[in-house]
């Protein structure tokens, strides 16, 4: 689930551009001229490998954003908050999740899909939710302006720390692949950390 990022609009000028040279060299071709068309060809190629370099190389040395609980995200105008979460005492230890999810668009309905959330610790361990079908799935269409309250229950070991909660899209077309964006190449991606000063005891 990356986020909507001044570099998106950015990708898809570039792409407009690459396409409208790739199409004017096509006519060049198909009117004899070869070596223009092969220079035009050339160009696009040589900065797209540079973009995709530039692309790849800032996932290098970009650390992990981290955000808080009660920080919002949003992809577009869909958007989803981690409002606050409990973790049981006892032994086989729940963890509940309290989630918002937004639409802020003024006119269209929403809903996410392909979006998976998950718990991770400071042993890099993943805990899926328990299924229950009682929570409203982010598939959800919310109309304009519209916002519902929901949880996530997971069950995590009792020697679990540094809880943080995750949560992406997984399918669909790979747009953080292309772009500068949260949870790029070789970035992990975003976590939202539940320190022990905000959990409901």
């Amino acid at each position: 689930m990356p986020m909507m990022n001044i570099f998106e609009p950015l990708f898809l000028l570039i792409v407009l551009t690459a396409a409208v040279s790739v199409l004017t060299a096509a006519g060049f071709a198909v009117t004899g001229r070869f070596r223009r068309a092969g220079r035009i060809v050339t160009r696009v190629v040589i900065a797209a490998a540079v973009y995709m370099t530039i692309v790849i190389a800032v996932t290098l040395f970009s650390g992990r954003r981290v955000y808080r609980v009660a920080e919002e995200r949003c992809n577009d105008d869909w958007c989803i908050t981690v409002t606050g979460w409990q973790r049981a005492a006892a032994p086989g230890t729940d963890v509940t999740i309290s989630l918002r999810l937004r639409n802020r668009a003024r006119r269209v309905p929403m809903g996410e899909r392909g979006t998976v959330i998950y718990l991770t610790d400071a042993q890099r361990r993943r805990f899926d939710p328990v299924a229950d079908p009682s929570e409203l799935p982010f598939t959800t269409v919310l109309q304009p302006g519209q916002s519902i309250m929901t949880t996530r229950r997971f069950q995590v070991p009792t020697d679990a720390r540094d809880l943080g909660v995750v949560y992406k899209g997984e399918g669909g077309f790979p747009i953080g692949w292309f772009v500068i964006t949260e949870g790029g190449w070789f970035q992990p991606p975003p976590i939202v950390a539940l320190q022990p000063a905000t959990a409901s005891r």
